[in-house]
C-alpha cells in the first residue's frame, strides 16, 4: 500500500527482517482466498493500525524472478492508499516483530537509505500516482 503525507512525501516502514531492503511500503503475502486489494488493506492495517481510504487504484505490478534463496517468481501489486493527515501518521502503530521505524521523507531523501532498485521502485510508484498510468516493475533480489 503506497501512502504519503499531505505534501506527497512517501511513508515507509523499516523492516526488522530485511537489512538489505530495509525501507518498505506496508504490505505482505496473501492469505488463502484473498484478492490483491483485500491483502493490501489487511496487511496495511496489521502493520500500521490504519484503515486507509484510498483511492485504492492500482499503481504498479511488481514481478520478482526467482533469486537468492527464493526458488519462485512472485508478483505483487501496489495500491494507492492516499494521503495521510498528520494525526493519521502519528497514530501509526508498528508490529515490532516486523518493523521498528516509520519515516515520512521527500523522495530525494529516500535515495541514500535504500538500494538503487528499491529507490527505482519508489520513483516508479510516485510516477504512477502523478500520471495516473500504472507501472510494470521488475524487481530482483540483488542490488542492481
Amino acid at each position: 500500500m503506497f501512502l504519503t503525507d499531505q505534501d506527497g512525501r512517501p511513508v515507509q516502514l523499516r523492516a526488522t527482517y530485511s537489512p538489505s531492503h530495509p525501507w518498505q511500503f506496508p504490505g505482505g503475502t496473501m492469505d488463502d482466498g484473498e484478492e490483491p486489494l483485500q491483502t493490501a488493506l489487511r496487511e496495511c492495517h496489521e502493520e500500521t493500525g490504519l484503515m486507509v481510504k484510498g483511492p485504492l487504484r492500482l499503481l504498479a505490478s511488481v514481478f520478482t524472478p526467482p533469486g537468492g534463496s527464493w526458488p519462485y517468481g512472485t508478483v505483487g501489486w501496489v495500491f494507492d492508499g492516499g494521503f495521510l493527515t498528520p494525526e493519521e501518521i502519528r497514530s501509526i502503530t508498528l508490529d515490532a516483530e516486523e518493523h521498528d521505524d516509520v519515516r515520512v521523507l521527500a523522495v530525494e531523501d529516500w535515495q541514500g537509505l535504500m538500494p538503487a532498485q528499491d529507490f527505482a521502485r519508489l520513483e516508479a510508484v510516485m510516477s504512477a500516482r502523478a500520471t495516473g498510468t500504472a507501472q510494470q516493475i521488475t524487481w530482483g533480489w540483488g542490488d542492481a
